[in-house]
């Protein structure tokens, strides 16, 4: 099995060399676009739209035999993903560009990149610290995705390809209980407390919320001021909670590789959704769109994948309302559960965390997880579960 690892590097063109990256991620966007207008859009096979428009590629955009093949292959995959979707693909904007062995290469003895623009071939200084340098040293990538983001600045993404190791099998497993009042809760009582991050969260709310205001009265000067520093902060939240999610996924995945355990996660997909239609308050609204779940479990699985370690996704039903003793219903209250049936009482997410570890059972252990209780026998002759 293999895993694409992305490594996110910062060029530094000279003002002549981004010019000339601008106008390359101009040619390439028209050229997407043309594509997606002259090429059927039932066709998704690269191949197919390569043999029909490359030529016109070639002659109306100034682009290399190998950026002409790059453009017909993302309009291609752009194609296959909105199938998918069941949407169409409306426009490509002029922010990346692909590229392969051909038309680019790094060089590891000046941190530079070779990469083909319209005018040639350029080489670009890199702007990378420790932790790229590491991944990169003694590597030959072969792809990469030259990138404008949104701070204006290009980067080049380049793709690193390495075999994976196969999942250990394990008869243990941890389950990951994930929330707003605790981000992650694992079975084996570690925890993160997301009161940090909502007050990080509600303070960057509100900074943004007085400096918009401000941006709209005032001198023209004083306006000008709030939207740099608006330009300023931008960012910084998202990036505190990538660390932070980043930093929660990397202890999950050392503690399943020391104690040889597979790891359960729920699966929240749609959460936000059937929690918009609840009547709630404006800032838990706020709170609940910004929780960064799905980024949390993304990085659980890259680095499940990396270490050998099996991740598992179950179903959220019941699991916070269940007792893991004797598998009743019980009373969730906030942060305590107290269940009526056995009469254990402790943290609600601990409880949950167990639970999904069962159900993640069921998934790694041929045996089964051993979830179940006892019925009795009803007037109707249907089995019916005891009264709590």
């Amino acid at each position: 099995m293999e895993q694409t690892l992305t490594i996110t590097c910062k060029l530094r063109p000279t003002p002549e060399q981004a010019l000339k990256i601008e106008a390359l991620l101009k040619a390439f966007a028209d050229a997407c676009n043309f594509v997606n207008q002259s090429v059927k859009p039932s066709v998704t096979s690269k191949t197919t739209i390569q043999s029909q428009v490359y030529h016109d590629i070639r002659e109306q955009f100034g682009l290399s035999a190998n950026q002409a093949v790059r453009v017909c292959a993302r309009v291609g995959a752009n194609r296959k993903t909105a199938k998918l979707k069941h949407k169409p693909v409306k426009a490509f904007r002029p922010t990346s560009a692909d590229y392969d062995a051909r038309i680019f290469a790094f060089r590891e003895k000046d941190s530079t990149v070779s990469l083909t623009l319209l005018g040639g071939r350029e080489h670009i200084r890199l702007d990378i610290g420790n932790y790229q340098r590491g991944r990169l040293k003694g590597r030959k990538p072969t792809s990469a995705q030259l990138c404008q983001h949104r701070d204006g600045f290009y980067y080049i993404h380049i793709q690193l390809t390495d075999d994976a190791p196969e999942p250990i099998k394990s008869d243990k497993v941890i389950g990951v209980d994930l929330g707003r009042r605790e981000i992650a809760k694992t079975s084996t009582g570690q925890g993160w407390d997301g009161k940090q991050l909502n007050q990080v969260r509600d303070r960057f709310s509100r900074v943004r919320a007085s400096l918009q205001k401000k941006a709209s009265k005032g001198t023209k000067s004083s306006r000008r001021r709030c939207r740099q520093v608006l330009q300023r902060l931008s960012g910084r939240e998202r990036r505190f909670q990538q660390w932070l999610n980043h930093a929660i996924s990397a202890a999950i995945i050392r503690e399943a590789k020391a104690l040889n355990a597979a790891v359960a996660i729920e699966d929240l997909t749609g959460i936000r959704e059937r929690t918009n239609q609840q009547p709630r308050s404006k800032t838990e609204r706020r709170r609940s769109n910004s929780w960064a779940f799905y980024q949390l479990r993304q990085f659980l699985a890259y680095k499940a994948i990396k270490e050998g370690i099996e991740l598992v996704v179950v179903p959220p039903a019941y699991t916070s309302q269940t007792c893991h003793c004797c598998n009743h219903i019980g009373l969730r209250s906030k942060k305590s559960f107290n269940c009526g049936h056995c009469g254990w009482q402790g943290d609600a997410d601990l409880n949950g965390a167990i639970n999904i570890s069962k159900l993640g059972a069921v998934v790694s252990l041929p045996r089964g997880s051993g979830l179940f209780c006892s019925l009795e026998q009803a007037v109707s002759g249907l089995p019916k579960a005891p009264s709590l």
